[in-house]
């Protein structure tokens, strides 16, 4: 089997003349990054909703560079032939000179091959100053986690004409701004569409519909690993929970019934040696 080979910049971008529909996932660990690879994800993508799938937190905004440049690093490791794409977190990309800093640590130190913030026209400015310094950048735009406070929670965006519009103009900034790709985050499927038809840079989609250049979901919530709630927009392809509380059970009762380890799955010792053990031991008890 031939290894497989990392995707470009290039070819995401031509993925939007060419018709290729790229399939990105968020995976926050070395294993899932590995399947990824194997399964032939395009692009792997560290996002900060780890901190909900993998540190139990209540929003993404408890993510921090730290927490991020180890996970991306293990990502990296997991899927070595994958396009990376690390998520800056909440208020690092505050300033021109954070993001410049932070987006420099996730491709120096994890290794990425890009990064992306979030926002729009507000953000156009910071994001064409990491292009500008050469770090190739995405954007997020529609439902941007890190300002869900303004928006009253997890709610579907672009509902009306001029929140439509409003995503538009997000969209060109973007694209103005020298990005070489941008995400939708629950945008009726129509708006996306459109939206995604007036850009010359591809579009993917969570929550936005079939009408973009490519799609993404969670891996913990595809598999079923990640199970505290299921979005709308999510489909489950396997259900790793279940699979893994079945086997934890097995392996529980074995243990209580002294059934594991058995014979198989234990060590053994020379018969000579043991018996030349058992003497060592009653002559150790008679002094």
């Amino acid at each position: 089997m031939s290894e497989k080979k990392k995707r470009t910049i290039q070819e995401i971008v031509d993925s939007k003349k060419t018709g290729e529909k790229m399939v990105y996932s968020s995976v926050p660990d070395y294993t899932s990054a590995s399947w990824a690879e194997k399964a032939g994800v395009d692009v792997c993508v560290v996002g900060d909703s780890l901190a909900m799938v993998a540190h139990g937190h209540k929003s993404t905004i408890p993510a921090n560079m730290d927490m991020m440049v180890m996970h991306a690093s293990a990502v990296r490791r997991g899927a070595p032939n994958t396009f990376v794409l690390g998520c800056m977190p909440y208020q690092s990309y505050n300033t021109i000179d954070n993001a410049l800093k932070n987006a420099t640590r996730f491709m120096q130190t994890a290794d990425c091959d890009a990064v992306k913030p979030q926002g729009g026209k507000s953000q156009a400015h910071i994001l064409k100053s990491l292009v500008d310094s050469g770090i190739p950048t995405a954007s997020h735009i529609g439902l941007t986690p890190h300002t869900i406070a303004m928006f009253g929670g997890f709610k579907l965006q672009g509902k009306t004409a001029e929140g439509a519009m409003k995503i538009l103009e997000d969209a060109f900034a973007i694209q103005d701004a020298g990005c070489f790709m941008l995400e939708f985050e629950a945008v009726p499927a129509k708006i996306a569409k459109v939206i995604s038809e007036q850009l010359e840079i591809p579009t993917i989609g969570i929550g936005a519909g079939n009408g973009t250049d490519g799609q993404i979901l969670l891996s913990y919530d595809l598999l079923g690993v990640f199970t505290d709630f299921k979005p709308k927009f999510t489909k489950r392809y396997a259900n790793l929970t279940d699979v893994a509380v079945e086997g934890l059970k097995k392996y529980v009762k074995e243990v209580k019934d002294s059934k594991f380890p058995d014979d198989d799955h234990s060590y053994s010792v020379n018969d000579k040696e043991y018996d030349k053990f058992l003497a060592l031991v009653e002559k150790r008890k008679q002094v």
